[in-house]
Order: C-alpha cells, then structure tokens, then sequence
C-alpha cells in the first residue's frame, strides 16, 4: 500500500504498510500463529510447526540510536535491517499492531489519547483513564472500545505472553493478550530468565514466546534519546541479551528483536503550547488528542476558517496541517477495514509536527508531564526500527 500526502514535514520517513515494515512484520506473525504450515517470511522463519521462536519487543529502541550507540554490541551484531514502524509511530499504534496484527485504521488506536465521547471525550486507552478525569467505568468497556480479537486468539501454535507485572493484567493487557498464557515477570533479569524457561517449554512442539519490555521507552521520556541513563538502560538490554545468546545456544530457537518507535529529543524553545482560555483554546471543542509530535484536533463548528488561519499564522514551519479528509485518504494509518470510530479519532485537523517540535495544551485537573524524549512523528529517528535475528544459538 502506498501513501500518498498533499504535503508532509521535511525528511518524513512514510509508513511501510507492505511486506518490510513493522506492519508486514505482524502480519506474518498472525499467519504463521494460525497456521502450522505456514512461513514468517518477514522474520526468515521457514514453515517448521516445531519451531520455536522468542520475540523481544523493547519499547522505543528505534535503528538510528542502535546505529549511533551500538557499536561492539551484539544487538547490533545480530541487525539484520530496519522496518518502518506505523503512524502515528507510538506504544498505543504499533504495540496494539504486535498483538493484533491490525493496522492503526483497523484497531483504531491513533494514539496515546484518542477520542472517544462515548466514554467522556479524551481518553487513553491503555491505562482506561480520561484526560484530567480519573479510571473510565463502563459496562464492557474492553469489546466495546476494542472491537477486534487479539492474533493469539485461535492460534494454531502456543504462545506465551511475558508481561511487567503493573500491567500484565490490566484491561488492556488482558483483552490484547486472549488467547495466550501470560506469565508477568518484575525486572529485566526476571524477563531473561523467564524467556529462557518458556522457550525451553516450547522445545519439540514449537510456538512463541511474546516479551514486552517498557523501560528503556520511560527512562528516555524521562531523561532524553540520548542521555547516560537511557544509554545505561541500553547496556543492561544488551547484557541480557548476550545472556539470551548463550543460555539458549544448541536450543534451535530463533531470537528476534524489534520496536514499536524510535526517539527524538523536544527542545523547550521548540514546544508550541495553547494556554487554557487562549483563543486558539477556544476554537477546540476537546482538548488535544494523539501524540505531542502528531495532535489531532476537534474543532467547535464554525470554527475552522479560524483554525486554519491560527495555523498557517503560527505552526508555519513547525507543523504540516491536514484536514481529516486528507489524512484519511492518504493511508497514512494503514490498509485494512477503517474502524467504525476512526473519523472521530482524527478529529477535523491533524498537524504533523516537523522535527523536534511538539504541541502540548492542558486540562483540568491534569498534572502537567514534562518530557524530553518524544515519539509518535514521521522523522527518522522516530520511524524506523531495528530487525534484530539470531539463530543457531
């Protein structure tokens, strides 16, 4: 699938929605997990029934830090290319991708915080809360705001799921998890070793081993792309793989690495911030939703012609500004069914920010979260994701 934009911000990379982006990656998964006769070609997997394959999804490890931060590593090592991850390339996008095999137009997740008035307006849909709000309590929630099933459901090959323990069971977890057995682990040397065992499980009747690992993705929210604590983080991730490396060689098992994002850094003197009670503020019937690097704006009726002037006045050269219809036509989000709520998650303009520059507003009631590492845009750095394989270990 190929996509097509009016205009787009410089050095965007597009999605890949083919055979080699994240989303062709999934895909195969999903079809190799429902049938025991099929390859993963995407992941150089041949049609074995009894084969066992570990997949380590560590959140925001994007192929440009892996290129600058790698060297001597055995991650890096063991790259064998990058795939473009999904837009908006963010944890909601292309983890729910990884569990679903759906693109983001399919699951409709186009974002940390998408809209939803069903529920209250702007929520997140991971941790069920609202924007400023407090938890979301409804009468079946999960089917209602997660109308699809999970690729485990009816696989034809076991799967484990190893989770962090604060969210292997949430809402979230468990209804994008059914259909395997999950088992939460509490540290990165409890996932190693967790792996290792599962893995040893699967030995002689085949299947996967799904690993989500959260870390590395907080700590460079917190403290940048680049920082010396991302950077630490990064050397334990490779530690423990080496450790995977050893502990499973002889075992025929295949060991895949990848991401949901990469990272870049928001300068402060690059943030575009509407106050609560500005003017631009009241043109919106909702707060921001989506992403600081990809926001997605309801606007009050009538008030359109004005956005667009605020716009064209001050995002000029800081964002790229789509109108809903654009943005849908263009298959920025991906081939596949539309879900029956995407108009409503686009809302009626989306601004695609150029690189480094974030929009955040406020809520109410809402603690402000300062962050220098962000994702969910079209750059590089954001967009591609390394293939890490290793077989005959």
């Amino acid at each position: 699938m190929q996509v097509k934009l009016p205009a787009v911000p410089r050095d965007a990379v597009l999605p890949d929605y083919g055979n080699d982006g994240l989303y062709g990656f999934a895909h195969g998964l999903r079809g190799w997990l429902h049938d025991p006769g099929a390859a993963w070609p995407q992941a150089g997997i041949e049609a074995d029934e009894r084969r066992v394959v570990v997949l380590l999804i560590v959140d925001g490890l994007g192929d440009g830090f892996l290129a600058r931060h790698g060297a001597g590593s055995a991650l890096l090592a063991h790259r064998v290319r990058r795939m473009s991850s999904v837009f908006p390339s963010t944890t909601a996008s292309a983890v729910t991708l990884l569990h679903t095999g759906l693109s983001p137009a399919e699951h409709g997740l186009t974002g940390w915080f998408i809209h939803d008035r069903r529920f209250g307006g702007v929520i997140a849909p991971l941790p069920l809360t609202r924007r400023g709000n407090g938890p979301i309590e409804a009468v079946r929630l999960a089917p209602r705001l997660f109308p699809y099933s999970s690729m485990f459901r009816g696989a034809r090959r076991p799967v484990t799921v190893l989770s962090p323990e604060d969210i292997a069971f949430s809402r979230f977890s468990l209804h994008h998890s059914r259909g395997a057995r999950v088992r939460p682990y509490k540290g990165l040397d409890q996932l190693a070793a967790a792996i290792v065992e599962e893995a040893a499980a699967l030995r002689g009747k085949g299947g996967l081993v799904h690993a989500y690992y959260p870390v590395f993705d907080a700590i460079s929210h917190a403290y940048g792309a680049g920082s010396p604590q991302a950077l630490s983080v990064f050397g334990r991730i490779e530690a423990r793989f080496g450790f995977l490396l050893q502990a499973m060689r002889g075992s025929g098992a295949v060991l895949l690495a990848t991401a949901d994002h990469g990272f870049i850094d928001a300068p402060e003197d690059k943030i575009v911030a509407i106050a609560p009670g500005s003017e631009v503020a009241r043109m919106l019937a909702a707060p921001l939703f989506g992403e600081r690097r990809t926001a997605f704006c309801a606007l009050r009726e009538g008030a359109e012609d004005e956005f667009d002037a605020w716009a064209a006045a001050e995002l000029r050269g800081r964002a790229v500004v789509l109108a809903a219809g654009e943005l849908l036509a263009s298959g920025l989000l991906g081939p596949g069914k539309p879900n029956a709520r995407l108009r409503e998650r686009v809302g009626h303009r989306a601004l695609l920010m150029e690189r480094g520059w974030t929009l955040v507003d406020t809520v109410e009631g809402e603690k402000p979260h300062a962050m220098i590492g962000v994702h969910g845009g079209l750059s590089a750095d954001e967009m591609w994701v390394p293939l890490i394989r290793a077989e005959d270990i």
